[in-house]
């Protein structure tokens, strides 16, 4: 099969790319994302229209943040999107002529990566998405494993703390509220708040109020030298590189790829995740260590993956 289209569903914008059998995206096409679902069935069909111009297209593939079925048709559940079981291959494919397979944005990211970014070489690799949430995807023996009703790999609602923090999906001391874009936030505005004395720099980037902090800030206060953004970095790290030691126990992969938002500001996250994961890895002294790589195709690990796991039918 030749060129296909990945669809990338982001918040604030619809992504629609041509992808080769290489990995690289030929042309794109963006449109804003609706606030209703079946304008966003409008919007993908109208990307994927645009995008495709002037080229021959073999299949569409759909990344969505969701719950997606076994048969790669249907999202079960959006938690951002009001889809509660959404025939949404069936609905694209009736409007853009062309076969769609529908699949985890997560899922279709660390596929991504697997087959052109830093897991290329790799037959086990395990991802994780650290952004505002924690996501994952799961690659052992060549292959995408998503369970028998399709939704493994929700890593971040593994519940990491017994009647610990709310989580959004309504359970207690999920993985993803402590390692994630979100915790980074809330661990560098109570640091922030205990001693303001080591935030000059972190409080200085915002209103000057521990509540003023974004993500963005703590990131530029810690490559500054701020300690409490530093110490922020620092904890989210270590629940994040605990976390792998235990996937580590469950599927031995040889690499994990840590990709997301927060893995952009590399060995700053990446050393402390490595040492963490060294740190709590079960008979780690005598056992090989998986490596644990940066994810290398960024944000467009997820369009790429969904071509490419459209190619392959």
């Amino acid at each position: 099969m030749g060129l296909t289209i990945g669809v990338d569903i982001g918040g604030t914008k619809i992504a629609a790319g041509v992808v080769d059998e290489e990995g690289n995206i030929l042309d794109t096409h963006t449109v804003p994302t609706p606030p209703t679902p079946e304008g966003i069935v409008d919007a993908i069909c109208a990307a994927v229209s645009e995008a495709g111009k002037g080229y021959q297209i073999e299949a569409v593939g759909i990344g969505a943040a969701g719950y997606v079925d076994d048969k790669r048709a249907t999202v079960l559940f959006a938690p951002n999107i009001d889809w509660r079981h959404e025939p949404l291959k069936d609905k694209v494919e009736q409007r853009v002529g062309l076969p769609v397979v529908v699949e985890n944005d997560a899922n279709a990211a660390a596929w991504g990566e697997y087959r052109f970014g830093a897991g290329q070489g790799h037959e086990d690799v395990i991802c994780i998405t650290l952004g505002t949430g924690l996501g994952g995807g799961i690659i052992i023996g060549n292959k995408l494993r998503r369970g028998r009703f399709g939704v493994a790999a929700e890593f971040g609602h593994i519940r990491v703390v017994p009647d610990g923090l709310l989580c959004g999906c309504g359970s207690q001391g999920c993985w993803e509220q402590y390692a994630s874009g979100r915790a980074l936030v809330r661990y560098a505005k109570q640091r922030a708040n205990a001693t303001p004395e080591r935030a000059e720099i972190l409080l200085g980037l915002g209103d000057g109020t521990p509540e003023g902090i974004e993500g963005k800030h703590v990131s530029q206060a810690a490559r500054a030298g701020d300690p409490v953004a530093i110490d922020s970095f620092r904890e989210l790290a270590r629940w994040a590189g605990a976390g792998l030691a235990d996937l580590a126990s469950l599927f031995d992969p040889s690499a994990f790829i840590v990709g997301g938002g927060v893995s952009d500001e590399g060995d700053l996250v990446l050393d402390p995740i490595r040492k963490s994961f060294r740190r709590w890895l079960i008979g780690g002294q005598w056992r090989p260590h998986a490596q644990v790589l940066a994810a290398q195709l960024g944000n467009k690990a997820g369009l790429v993956g969904a071509a490419d796991l459209a190619r392959q039918g």
